[in-house]
């Protein structure tokens, strides 16, 4: 009796992961493409968490996320407001598993800037109005901060921020008209006292 016998297998009928990406496109492309975008989603991810620490963690939760979707946008696609949904996913997921909001803490205030070398008194003024916007950005509510961060810091568009933030394009611009407004106000009043200063 023989109890021992060659099996074939055949492996075909598994179904195979499936990606929308080109044939041509491999990993390290993807991957290489979606590492250009990094420093706008850690400037997002420190946004979003006021913690360089959790910003780092974010972005490697995204990162993660990213290279392991199935469905992963074409390289001449979106992929910056791809990478930029599932962070806010991944960050708003983190929210309701912690059950608190976001934590507030100063920013680094010791930024090296190319004006060093140049006249103190421009570096200076320059340093006091990059901490008032921070200021101002800082202070307006957490809907109108992240629309801003992302339109006027990041660069997107209307569509792209109505699809990162999953509301209406309307909405959006009506959002930011009002970020805006309070921005000029807060901003305004630094400047009067500013000028009353150097009086």
């Amino acid at each position: 009796m023989e109890f021992f016998c060659e099996l074939s297998v055949n492996l075909e009928w598994l179904p195979r992961r499936t990606k929308t990406m080109d044939a041509s496109v491999n990993n390290a492309d993807f991957n290489q493409a979606a590492l250009a975008h990094i420093d706008a989603l850690y400037g997002y991810a420190m946004t979003l968490t006021r913690n360089t620490t959790e910003a780092e963690d974010l972005v490697q939760e995204t990162y993660l996320r990213a290279t392991g979707a199935a469905n992963q946008p074409q390289l001449n696609g979106n992929l910056k407001a791809w990478l930029f949904v599932i962070m806010r996913n991944a960050w708003l997921n983190q929210l309701r598993h912690d059950q608190s909001g976001p934590r507030f803490v100063e920013l680094e205030p010791n930024e090296q800037t190319d004006d060093a070398r140049g006249n103190p008194h421009v570096v200076y003024l320059r340093k006091l109005e990059r901490e008032q916007v921070r200021a101002a950005i800082e202070k307006l509510p957490e809907t109108y901060r992240e629309i801003v961060v992302l339109r006027d810091i990041e660069g997107f568009s209307y569509q792209e921020i109505a699809m990162v933030l999953d509301c209406p394009a309307g909405t959006v611009m009506s959002r930011l008209g009002r970020a805006r407004a309070k921005l000029r106000a807060a901003l305004s009043t630094w400047q009067s006292k500013s000028r009353a200063h150097a009086v």
